[in-house]
Parts: structure tokens; C-alpha cells; sequence
């Protein structure tokens, strides 16, 4: 085979190959979606540890992702088993932090009963707080705990959600499950001013207004779809409406 018939070849197969779209590299988003620009990072005085599961790497809407993108001092950190991960261990024996996990059940401590100062009360003032968070389905969610020996001994919070989740293009188990940007958006809301973080300021509604963008978009981009698969009805011209009367 000469050259000019190989660079044929070549530029056939070439062109032959699936077109993937182009990917933004931080929101790993098709570049017509991607969310970065709706962005404005800014610190709750609550040091989050994101802790996402390898399946929502994967998904190309993971509000994990999207929750560290927008929080200053937060850390995402990929695993399920994180017992041996260096990175969890070393936030984990920091003596300058207090580190809770945001987890529902009966041995967590609910925020939303509790007043500012019972709120206030439930942490040290010398220490940051810092709170992991997992990034997961709610079955993934119990086996990266279960799997995780050292963040079972960790204190516990939980709140009782007041609305439902607006995660509307994912299906949630039921209407109060929220997403991960939901949770820590809501923890924020309870939490931040006993972190010195002026909740009333509503800065941390950034978080709200970049997942609301996404959703929205998404959601257009399903009603595009489902115009163009769904089948046209036939209308009779006027024309023969008349001739037929």
C-alpha cells in the first residue's frame, strides 16, 4: 500500500469514528451545558469533604461536583471503601478540626428542631467544622458507610427537609430525598451563622442558582426530545374539511 492510499484509508476510518462531544473540564458538561459560568465560588465557614462515589464520577449530572466547584475550602475526594485513603485520614486527624458527617438516622443529632443556640452549642468554637458529605445513590451511600470503618465513629446531623427536592430530572426515591447540592445548601442555611457565616446575606443561594440553571436547561432539552420523537398529527386541509361538509 503506498502513502496516498494509506492517508485515504486512514481519513475513511477516521471519519467512520463515533463524533463525542467536547467536554468542559471542570463541570465536565457538553460544552452547550456546561454551568461555569453561573458559578460564584465563595466560603460558608464550613469546610465540606465531598466523598463521591465512582458511579456519580460518571454521571455527567452529579451535584457533588457542582457543590465543590462553587465552595471555597471543600475537598472531593472519589472512593467507596475511604478506610485506607490518605487524603480522608489526614483531614481526619487534623487537630484544628471538628468533623461531623451529614447523615440521616436514629443515632444523628437533627438540626432542625434545635435553636440557633442549642445549634450553636453543638460545636467547638476553636475548631473548623468540617463535614463530610457522601455523594451517592442512598444504597451506594450505606455501603460507603458501612465499608468506611473510619468515618463510623463520627458524630452525626440530619435535618428534616421543609420543601420538596427540585432535582426534577433525576428520579429520586420520594419528594423529600434532596440532591448532594440541596443537602449542603440547606446545612448551610441551619448551620452558618454559628460558623460566623451571615446566612441572611443569602450568598449561599449561589449554590441554588447554579443547580436551578442546570435543571432548567436539562429539563428544555428533554421537551426538545420529546418533540421530535413524538409523532405528528394528521389535520385534514380545510379545504377537504369543506368539500367533505
Amino acid at each position: 500500500m503506498n502513502v496516498e492510499a494509506y492517508l485515504e484509508q486512514r481519513k475513511r476510518h477516521t471519519e467512520a469514528l463515533p463524533n463525542y462531544r467536547e467536554l468542559c473540564t471542570s463541570c465536565i458538561q457538553p460544552k452547550f451545558s456546561c454551568y461555569c459560568r453561573h458559578i460564584e465560588r465563595f466560603h460558608p465557614n464550613i469546610d465540606f469533604v465531598i466523598l463521591i462515589h465512582p458511579i456519580e464520577v460518571r454521571r455527567r449530572i452529579a451535584t457533588g461536583r457542582m457543590s465543590h466547584l462553587c465552595l471555597e475550602g471543600s475537598f472531593l475526594i472519589r472512593g467507596q471503601d475511604y478506610t485506607n485513603v490518605d487524603e480522608v485520614n489526614q483531614i481526619l486527624a487534623d487537630g484544628s478540626r471538628q468533623c461531623m458527617i451529614l447523615y440521616p438516622g436514629k443515632t444523628s443529632t437533627n438540626l432542625t428542631p434545635l435553636n440557633a443556640e442549642e445549634r450553636k452549642n453543638l460545636f467547638d468554637p476553636s475548631k473548623k467544622l468540617t463535614l463530610f458529605v457522601i455523594d451517592g445513590t442512598w444504597l451506594t451511600a450505606k455501603k460507603m458507610m458501612r465499608q468506611s470503618q473510619n468515618l463510623l465513629n463520627l458524630p452525626r446531623i440530619c435535618f428534616s427537609p421543609e420543601k420538596p427536592s427540585n432535582f426534577r430530572v433525576r428520579k429520586q426515591p420520594h419528594s423529600a430525598c434532596y440532591s448532594t447540592l440541596e443537602a449542603i445548601h440547606h446545612t448551610i442555611e441551619l448551620l452558618g451563622d454559628s460558623q460566623g457565616f451571615d446566612v441572611s446575606s443569602r450568598v449561599h443561594d449561589r449554590l441554588l442558582h447554579v443547580f436551578n440553571s442546570m435543571v432548567e436547561l436539562q429539563l428544555s432539552f428533554i421537551k426538545k426530545a420529546d418533540e421530535i420523537d413524538s409523532p405528528k398529527r394528521y389535520r385534514k386541509p380545510q379545504h377537504l374539511k369543506r368539500n367533505s361538509a
